[in-house]
């Protein structure tokens, strides 16, 4: 009976009934993604097509990228997350490999440092920024006290002061990425090429810069996507002289009322994301 048993084949479900299995799986995670993100953004681009009347045409879009006011405005924003990107690298890329080096306390100092400042939110730290930054703020106390200046210096509500606030707001989203890959780095590989010979400038350029790649490029998506789209902290650091698409999309929707303009306003950012997100996973793949 036995050998019986074990000597009979084993019934493979139907296929259809394993597709079916899986379909009720993955169900319930389709369709809380499909309320959470699908529907939302379906919502979205219906809002940004309709006109004040109700109408449905491609009016908002025609102002908005047919303006050069607007054009500024998409570049203001633009430009504030290059720049940001580019210094927030800059100093990430060295910190990040302090970091991976430090050893005991050092270590676990850094570290905190690093990760309590997430802790807070993005509008306490810009307004932090403002109390410092303010003509009568910290830093125009301090050098004034020091006899370094006479009158204050005028920082706050000036393009530095968007800039600086925002890279040490969104610096850790940099440094964390390009850290988790240093901090695994095998370091055999820059021997073996001084070994043979390499500069130091060619075994950083053609060993340990590519090697480092998948985190600079985790980090520049992820900066660029936070600062282009910040709206907290060009408000309080720089106010109206410097409209971005998040301060427009914001303004159309609570000050002026125009609910389709501040649609299409929001898919043009999301559009300029979403071209983030898929250039940084094409450069992020792996060639074949």
């Amino acid at each position: 009976m036995t050998e019986a048993v074990l000597s009979a084949p084993v019934v493979k479900p139907a296929p259809d009934r394993e597709r079916l299995a899986a379909f009720g799986f993955i169900a319930p995670s389709m369709l809380i993604i499909a309320l959470v993100f699908v529907l939302p953004l379906a919502l979205l681009l219906g809002v940004s097509v309709l006109d004040a009347k109700g109408g449905i045409n491609s009016a908002n879009y025609t102002r908005l990228l047919g303006t050069p006011y607007y054009l500024g405005v998409i570049w203001n924003s633009l430009r504030l997350g290059l720049l940001t990107t580019l210094i927030a690298f800059l100093v990430s890329y060295p910190a990040a490999f302090a970091l991976a080096r430090a050893r005991g306390p050092l270590r676990s100092t850094l570290l905190a440092t690093l990760f309590l400042p997430l802790a807070a939110s993005v509008i306490v730290k810009a307004f932090a920024w403002t109390i410092l930054l303010r003509g009568d703020g910290l830093i125009n106390t301090v050098l004034i006290t020091l006899g370094i200046i006479e009158d204050p210096i005028r920082m706050i509500f000036t393009q530095t002061a968007l800039i600086t606030g925002a890279v040490n707001i969104f610096l850790p989203f940099m440094v964390l990425p390009i850290y988790a890959v240093v901090a695994q780095l095998d370091g055999r590989y820059a021997e073996a090429a001084a070994t043979l010979g390499a500069s130091p400038i060619v075994v950083f350029f053609r060993v340990i810069l590519p090697l480092t790649l998948p985190g600079i490029i985790a980090g520049v998506a992820l900066v660029f996507s936070l600062s282009v789209s910040a709206y907290v902290v060009p408000m309080l650091l720089i106010g109206e002289k410097y409209p971005t698409l998040a301060t427009t999309i914001a303004k159309a929707y609570l000050l002026a009322r125009e609910p389709g303009f501040g649609a299409a306003a929001g898919v043009v950012l999301l559009a300029i994301a979403v071209i983030v997100v898929a250039l940084s996973t094409l450069l992020s793949r792996e060639p074949k």
